[in-house]
């Protein structure tokens, strides 16, 4: 059974800094691709980073230049710097990590960016 539990969401002021973290358990994680994506309210769920297992990465025009995605596979986590935080990069964050044919989420964390 796969488990993914994210932290390190919270309040922070426009401009500021925040590295989300996702830790995963019963998968072999060194050999999947991980994601992170975001929930505003009232908007679809989108893709914000992602990460394969060699290390390639892809982000959303949005982030890019302000967001790392890194992984570190002997701790089978995924982080998430986000640098230069905007109020619209407000919303739910979820890790995802994907096990072809499956997809599974973690819970979610809070990032709230005031302006």
């Amino acid at each position: 059974q796969v488990r993914l539990v994210e932290s390190g969401g919270g309040l922070v002021q426009a401009g500021g800094s925040l590295r989300l973290s996702c830790a995963a358990s019963g998968s072999i994680f060194s050999i999947n691709a991980m994601g992170w994506y975001r929930q505003a309210p009232g908007k679809q769920r989108e893709l914000v980073a992602t990460i394969t297992s060699g290390g390639s990465t892809n982000y959303a025009d949005s982030v890019k230049g302000r967001f790392t995605i890194s992984r570190d596979n002997g701790k089978k986590t995924v982080y998430l710097q986000m640098n230069s935080l905007k109020p619209e990069d407000t919303a739910v964050y979820y890790c995802k990590l994907s096990d072809f044919p499956t997809n599974y989420w973690g819970q979610g964390t809070q990032v709230t960016v005031s302006s």
